[in-house]
Formats: C-alpha cells, sequence, structure tokens
C-alpha cells in the first residue's frame, strides 16, 4: 500500500495529469508535541546529571569557597532550567499549534546552559 502523500497511484485510478501534482495532506502533527516533552525531559535530566557531578566535584575535593559557589551556582542555574523547561512543556501540551519559542525564553535558557558550562570549568580546573 502506498504511503500517505506518496506519488504513486492507487490501483485503478486513472493515472494523473500530466505535470498534475498529488494533493498534499494537511499538517498532521501526530507525536510531535509527545517527542518535545520527551526532548525537554531529556535536557532537564543532563542538566540534573551536571549539577550532580558539579555537587559531587565540590564535595570531593578540599571544599574551597569557589568550588562549593560553583556547585551552589550549578544546582541553582539547574533549577532555572527545570523551571523554563516545565514552562514550555506546559506550553506545548495546553494548545495544538503552541506559539514559538520567545526570544527571552530561548536566551534565558542558553544563558543557564552557558553558565552551567562556566561552572563546570571552573570546577574542573580550579
Amino acid at each position: 500500500m502506498p504511503e500517505r502523500g506518496s506519488s504513486v497511484p492507487e490501483p485503478g485510478s486513472p493515472p494523473p495529469e500530466r505535470g498534475a501534482r498529488t494533493p498534499v495532506p494537511g499538517r498532521d502533527p501526530g507525536l510531535q508535541p509527545e517527542r518535545t516533552r520527551l526532548a525537554w525531559r531529556r535536557t532537564t535530566l543532563s542538566g540534573a546529571v551536571a549539577a550532580v557531578l558539579a555537587a559531587k566535584t565540590a564535595l570531593q575535593r578540599d571544599a574551597s569557597a569557589v568550588s562549593v559557589l560553583a556547585g551552589s551556582l550549578t544546582c541553582v542555574l539547574w533549577l532555572g532550567l527545570l523551571f523554563l523547561a516545565h514552562r514550555r512543556i506546559t506550553t506545548v501540551a495546553a494548545s495544538p499549534r503552541p506559539a514559538a519559542l520567545g526570544p527571552r525564553h530561548a536566551t534565558a535558557l542558553a544563558l543557564c546552559t552557558v553558565a552551567m558550562a562556566g561552572c563546570g570549568a571552573v570546577l574542573i580546573i580550579g
């Protein structure tokens, strides 16, 4: 059986006119919201792993003030990432056509990610 929207005609149907396009069905979101939710969950999970490793690294060493501060900041940044991701998940789940990710939201997520990476670098180097 041909796939939906393919150019192969059904058996017994008249041949398409020369140069005619087969109609493309309307957008079917299908499992896209579910995939988006799972992607955000994976992102928060990877942030949680980074926060736990940062806290472990900060407490394993001689516990200098800089390492404790970097580990604590990583945990706080992870909580910010978790909050922003949860907001996005609820926005996507609330409507069949959610609004695009806003620039402030995207900037905040990018800053959390970059700051977590910076804290990790401080923990590894210092």
